[in-house]
Formats: structure tokens, sequence, C-alpha cells
């Protein structure tokens, strides 16, 4: 009887609570909640507001309260400019394709036989096809029982998967379980399905690079966490310190958080740093020694500009540091088919590897994958593509090699070229891109201009970019969308347009920045 008048008491509670009114069985006899009733004007005003329950004002207050600048103010704007007619060069975006990238021939060819199956079947499918490719078509239909019209397992399909191992064991010389492996639309969706399951209350928290992708701002609110920033050093390259990174740490305790995850990006986004051994080495050491689960941002990991610091990926560098690091440090790592040589961003293939998870916790995340039934296939068959390419002496190989060269080559011109450019001007200063896929300078802005932004009830970089775009055409997202340190101001731009639209796009940008400062020094 004690047990059901507890239970009773925690429901009249919880009943208060939502300013319900419920009746119980206790011992066989009913009992009805001596509560008031509920004011009936004060629910509706809850339930719907001029006619409408989803009304801005009655949403999850996480989901209005998220913001996410790369498709923010800035972008809406070029879009209504270009509905009208202007020419708009999107560079606000990591979005090769839409900005003249070719697809890698193979990685289409297997496709087109995956989408299409009945084309194996025609007389003349060796005229139109390599070999390999028609044989990897044939092997990954085999494993996609139904083809690719038909759901596949929640974490994809498992040659697909066994496909990342055994990428991931020979990049890093490392072991890897096809098991503790998740197919994702893109990497974003593998992001938020693991801060999802990281972050139960607004206590906790994740460390996050400042200036961050708003992949983490916006989903770390949308889940109802707490973003702790951690700047980068622009002075020094945009340079990672174990220093900030516990001061962030010791501020957030005090302040009562949790910090329960550590993000980095490698190469940078939106500043182009490349990571050092040393530095992920220090990355690995802290988060043994507070217990924190590391993030590792790896979607840029095919585009780097310099050769003084190749990509090498945490989970190598953990694995080499031996114990107590390699069995303890928790680790996520990310990849995407929308980066590097690919650029396959409208496929939205992606994988999250999760080393020392507990089983518990990934079955736990495989249930939550489960309620979107399956990652898709298309993209699933991009990123088999990606990791397992054709190798020397198959057919594609050649071309396949040669075209990925190419690219590679014409962006690391390209990022030579936005970098000189931002630097020649006054007022301007930007870090080389030695990665990934952007350039984000710092722009001084004169007195004037601050006063004319703050008059327009706009940022100063808000301000800077809007006008951009009105003279130019260029679309960029303000610094400000992505965190930078008080009193700066940033923009980020992609290095993506083709190096004839790169030329027009530094005239462009040259011309709008010093009739700018004439106009407000």
């Amino acid at each position: 009887m004690r047990k059901e008048a507890t239970r009773l008491v925690s429901a009249l509670l919880r009943a208060g609570n939502n300013g319900v009114s419920t009746s119980w069985a206790v011992g066989g006899t009913r009992l009805k909640s001596a509560m008031p009733q509920p004011d009936e004007k004060k629910d509706e005003d809850l339930h719907a507001k001029e006619g409408k329950v989803l009304h801005p004002h009655l949403l999850n207050e996480n989901v209005v309260k998220t913001q996410y600048a790369v498709r923010g103010e800035l972008y809406l704007r070029a879009e209504q400019l270009r509905k009208e007619g202007k020419e708009i060069i999107f560079t606000n975006v990591g979005n090769p394709h839409a900005l003249g990238a070719k697809p890698l021939t193979f990685t289409r060819q297997v496709l087109a036989l995956c989408a299409a199956p009945f084309l194996l079947d025609h007389p003349k499918v060796e005229d139109m096809f390599p070999a390999d490719a028609i044989a990897r078509a044939k092997k990954i239909l085999a494993s996609f029982k139904g083809g690719v019209g038909a759901y596949t397992d929640s974490r994809g399909n498992p040659l697909v998967r066994e496909e990342v191992a055994r990428f991931i064991e020979k990049r890093d010389g490392v072991p890897s379980n096809p098991d503790h492996i998740f197919l994702t639309d893109g990497a974003s969706v593998a992001v938020r399905l693991c801060l999802n399951a990281m972050i139960r209350h607004d206590r906790d928290s994740v460390l996050v690079p400042i200036p961050q992708y708003p992949l983490y701002s916006a989903s770390i609110r949308l889940y109802g966490g707490t973003l702790v920033g951690y700047f980068l050093d622009e002075r020094r390259g945009w340079g990672l310190s174990v220093e900030e990174l516990q001061r962030a740490l010791q501020e957030a305790r005090e302040e009562g958080k949790l910090v329960r995850g550590l993000v980095f990006i490698n190469p940078g986004n939106p500043t182009g740093q490349c990571l050092s051994k040393e530095n992920l080495q220090e990355l690995i050491k802290f988060a043994y020694q507070e217990k924190i689960v590391l993030m590792a941002d790896e979607v840029y990991q095919e585009n780097v500009y310099q050769d003084e610091r190749p990509f090498v990926s945490a989970k190598k560098v953990m694995w080499e540091m031996g114990e107590p690091y390699r069995s303890h440090v928790e680790l996520l790592s990310f990849h995407t088919v929308s980066k590097g040589t690919a650029g396959e961003c409208g496929l939205r293939g992606g994988y999250v590897e999760m080393t020392n998870i507990h089983p518990g916790a990934i079955e736990e995340v495989y249930k939550c994958a489960s309620i979107n039934l399956s990652p898709n296939t298309m993209g699933q068959i991009a990123l088999s593509v990606l990791v397992n390419p054709p190798k020397p002496g198959d057919p594609s190989y050649d071309q396949y090699t040669k075209e990925k060269a190419s690219e590679l080559v014409s962006l690391r011109r390209r990022a030579h070229m936005v970098t000189d450019g931002f630097n020649a001007l006054d007022g301007v200063t930007c870090n080389f891109t030695e990665g990934a896929m952007y350039s984000f300078p710092q722009i001084k802005l004169p007195a004037k201009a601050l006063e004319a932004a703050k008059a327009a009830g706009k940022a100063g970089d808000v301000f800077y970019c809007l006008k951009l775009l009105e003279a130019t055409g260029i679309s960029t997202v303000p610094g400000s969308g992505f965190g930078q340190e008080e009193g700066t101001f940033h923009l980020r731009t992609t290095i993506l347009p083709r190096e004839e639209v790169m030329t027009h796009f530094v005239e462009k940008f040259d011309k709008f920045h010093k009739d700018f400062m004439k106009q407000y020094s």
C-alpha cells in the first residue's frame, strides 16, 4: 500500500506540474486529484495561436533558438537576387558540383549501372562501360538485396561497411570493426546522431573550436545542450593549444557544466588549417585525462594543399601512442563523399566509426538509427567507390587517378589565388588555406562602416557581406556565423569556383573592397 501511495503522490506532483486533472485507483478505491481544474482559455492559448497549432511562438524553443549561418540571411538574400535575375557566385557553402566541379567518371558509371541494372543485360554494355565498373556494379547489387530501391540494415549495407573498415585499416594500419561503423546520409547526420545520444540536458556541454562550423552550434542547441567554445589562435595560423582547451574546460566546470565531448575539425572549417601529429597527440592526452569523447571531423582529409603537414587521422595517432590511450580514449571519426575530389554533396553518403565506445551505447545508437530505417542506398554506393577505388591495372585506374590528381592540383592553385588576393588588400589579412575548401580573411572595418552597420541593425561583418553581395553577386558567410574574437570581423568564402571564375571573383572582390573602404574611411 505504501508503494501505491508513493506512486500516487508522484502522479499528483506530475499532474500538478502539467496542469492536468486525473483519477487513479488505489487499493480498489478510485481517487480524483484535488488539483484545481485547468484554465481552459490558458490551455487554448498554449495549444494554438492565430488558429495555428504550429505557430512560431508555440514551437519547441530549441528549434526557434537554433541558428545556421551558412544558409542564413545572406543566403536568403542571394536567392532573392538570383530570382530577380542577378548573377550570383554562391561561395557560401562547400558545394563543389554547383560551382563547376565534374563528378568522377568511375563513380558515376557504377552508380548508373546500380540504378539501372537492366543495362547490365544490354548486349552492348561492355562497349558503354569499362569492365571494372560492370564488375563492381554486379558485386554491389548482389549485396543489396532487392537492389537500390530496398532498405538496407540501419547501419548501412554490410559489404560497404566492410569496405570502409578495410579503407581505415589500409590508411592507418589499425584494425577496424565494420559493426562499429554507421553509414549515414552525409557526415552531418552522423554528427547529429552522436550528439543526440551524448546530450541529456542543458548542463551537458561540448567543446567546439571557435571559429566553428555551424553544424555543431545548431545541433547542440537543437538537442538542448551547451556549446563551450575554445578559441583557435589566428596569429599562429589558427593554431590549437591545450592551454586554451584547459581554460575553456575549467570555466565550463566552474559554471556547473558537464563537458562530455570535444570537437576538432581537421583540416579546419572555416579556418583551413591542418593539425600536426603533435596537435593530435595533445588532444588525445587531454581527452584521456579529462574523460571526454573526441569527435574527429575528418571530412576534408583529401583536401590538403601543402606538404609540411599531410593529413593523419586521430585514430592512427592514438594507436601509435599505445596504452592507455589506444584502448581507453573514446573516439568518433567522421568522413563523407561530399568533400575531397568526389564532391558528391547531393548523394548524401558518409559514416562514423566508433572506437572504444561501450557496446551498450553502440546498441542504443543503432536503435536511434533504426528510426530512419536505413541510409540512402546511392550515397552508400558512392561511399563504396570512395573507400574502394580502382586498383593499379584495372581498366579505370588511370582515368580515375588522373581526374583526382587534376582536381587537387587545381584546388591548390585556387587556394593560393584567393589567399594572395585577400592579402593584397588594405585592411585584410588571411592565413593560407592549408586544407579544406575555404578562406577565412579578417576585415578591419573603419569606424564609419561600423556606425553604418549599427544604424542598419547589423553586425559589422554582416553589413560588409551584404554590401559585397549587392555589389558583386558574391555570396559569402559572415564570420559572426562561425564565432570570432570580440572586436574582429571575418567572412568565409569557398575556394571552389573554377579557376577562370576565380580570376573574376578576385577582381570583383578587389574592386568592391577598395570602393567600400573609400566610402567609409
